[in-house]
């Protein structure tokens, strides 16, 4: 494999796990602090919104998985990604301009976590299989921990400080970069992602 092969795919595997794990930890982790500053829903209810939530993101994977080796890994990536983010960005603009309840907040949630968690699926699948096998271990490991040091530890952060502010379009600022960093990483996916269905990864990283 090439350098230009491995700064593209090192470029879209790192945009993939920092666009994922952005999402994620910005706003399932601040999910409750939304709802009971914004909805004000008491804390004892809160886990009945997030139910919903949760079970959008079991089936996300369950449903939409075995289209990756279907349909291919180029375009399911891609799909999911673009998917999330638009869906992301829709859902940004309704909570600005008020248009959500808790409950249709949670639902548009659930509907976006559907396919937003069979793309963080995708990014670890790919972290896996793109590279060559002398150095997949290594590359795995650094691209997750770009990942997780951007959306473990700067997303909810942020997403705190934003929310203790009370500013709904603050907040709604917060979603759409997280819809842009998707659907950035869906173009980059569509562009240098690699059709690794049903090869063998010797033959992967030939590719």
């Amino acid at each position: 494999m090439c350098c230009c092969a491995i700064t593209a795919r090192s470029l879209m595997v790192a945009l993939m796990m920092v666009a994922q794990a952005f999402i994620y930890n910005a706003i399932f982790f601040t999910y409750s602090l939304v709802l009971t500053r914004f909805y004000q829903v008491p804390d004892n209810r809160v886990a009945l919104y997030i139910f919903p939530f949760a079970l959008g993101n079991v089936l996300g994977p369950l449903l939409l998985g075995h289209l990756f080796d279907s349909l291919g890994r180029r375009r399911m990536i891609a799909a999911t990604y673009l998917l999330s983010g638009i869906g992301l960005a829709a859902t940004a603009w309704a909570f600005d301009a008020g248009l959500l309840d808790a409950l249709t907040l949670a639902l548009c949630w659930s509907a976006v976590f559907f396919v937003a968690s069979a793309a963080a699926s995708a990014a670890y699948l790919t972290a896996s299989e793109v590279f060559p096998l002398q150095m997949r271990a290594m590359a795995i490991s650094i691209f997750y921990a770009i990942g997780t040091g951007t959306g473990g530890f700067i997303a909810p952060a942020l997403f705190g400080w934003l929310i203790a502010g009370g500013d709904r379009h603050a907040v709604a600022g917060g979603y759409a970069l997280g819809a842009a960093l998707a659907i950035a990483a869906g173009l980059c996916a569509l562009k240098f992602a690699v059709d690794a269905e049903r090869k063998g990864l010797e033959e992967v990283a030939e590719l």
